[in-house]
């Protein structure tokens, strides 16, 4: 992305977005030619670390006309989103009680939730007569537990129908509108003038959507209820075909959509163990070796952080034969 003529050649802009906490950009480490044509900027509603370098910036919100690259890593995911579960007269949404956690059946939900479960969340199972990873080339988009829509600070609504507070029974199929996310996304691409739109993240596909979903919480670093109550971290893993739709809409080119692993292997990291021989002539070496082979294995790992998906929306650049399929 960084065009080889000299002169006065376009700024490259990495922009970070929701990194996680306690993992912000430590150094910028690019080639010196590089040194005054790249700015780092990190996207976070938290307050700026104090030990960040000062040519890190650190805003609130993605920047405008990006050239370069933006990375969300596990953003997607924590974008509010709706639960609705699938009722004898259709999709209700899921609402909670911020307190309790007790769950009631709401209202039906809206012509434009229904057309994105109808497109996107199929109630009867897939047919498994077709590759799961098959959005992964070109593809353009159509188009309560309210479950993690604001409202005066709680990250969900707690309404039920007046009158008439159903209880969810353990056979009503779930589902979690990922249109919330799809429109982050695609806001998210809108930003990039020319350049790379890379979103990671845990996720699944139209043809193996989770039956009763993914909704969950995080407290303290331990999986916990998702109760709504200001203590838990709320989350639920992401439609990533969805999502890639509507960002190639935006961007009008196809995006590559893989799964860490290959997307990680793709780029030269086996996680094979360095030769025993090596143990030998360079100890050190081969510890060294070692110690990033076993980093690899668990990045790589589909149990673990290898399940994550990397989906790469280019944005007036080709893209890039390296992880696309």
């Amino acid at each position: 992305m960084i065009p080889p003529r000299t002169g006065s050649p376009e700024t490259l802009t990495p922009t970070t977005s929701a990194r996680p906490s306690g993992d912000e950009p430590s150094s910028v480490a690019v080639r010196p030619s590089l040194a005054e044509r790249v700015r780092f900027t990190a996207v976070e509603y938290a307050t700026r670390p104090k030990d960040l370098p000062q040519e890190i910036n650190w805003v609130s919100e993605i920047p405008d006309e990006i050239t370069g690259v933006l990375l969300a890593t596990e953003w997607l995911d924590n974008v509010p989103l709706d639960v609705a579960v699938h009722t004898e007269d259709g999709w209700r949404y899921l609402l909670v009680d911020p307190g309790s956690g007790a769950e009631t059946v709401g209202d039906l939900v809206t012509p434009a939730d229904l057309a994105w479960l109808k497109r996107w969340w199929p109630t009867s199972p897939p047919t498994a007569d077709r590759d799961p990873t098959s959005t992964d080339a070109t593809s353009t988009s159509e188009s309560g537990f309210r479950a993690a829509r604001p409202a005066q600070g709680s990250s969900l609504t707690a309404r039920s129908r007046p009158g008439c507070p159903e209880t969810p029974h353990s056979n009503h199929r779930r589902a979690e509108i990922g249109r919330t996310r799809d429109e982050a996304w695609a806001n998210a691409v809108k930003k990039i003038e020319r350049g790379l739109a890379v979103a990671v993240d845990y996720g699944h596909l139209r043809e193996s959507r989770p039956v009763d979903g993914t909704l969950t919480g995080y407290r303290a670093g331990r999986q916990v209820p998702p109760v709504p109550d200001g203590t838990t971290d709320v989350t639920a893993h992401v439609a990533m075909d969805s999502v890639a739709s509507a960002g190639a809409a935006v961007a009008r080119c196809a995006y590559s959509l893989v799964s860490q692993s290959e997307a990680l292997r793709a780029l030269g990291a086996d996680g094979g163990r360095p030769p025993l021989s090596l143990a030998g002539t360079d100890p050190a070496g081969y510890v060294r070796a070692l110690a990033a082979a076993s980093a690899v294995a668990e990045l790589t790992d589909p149990a673990g952080l290898g399940g994550h998906w990397w989906l790469r929306q280019p944005v007036g650049i080709p893209l890039a034969p390296a992880v696309a399929r």
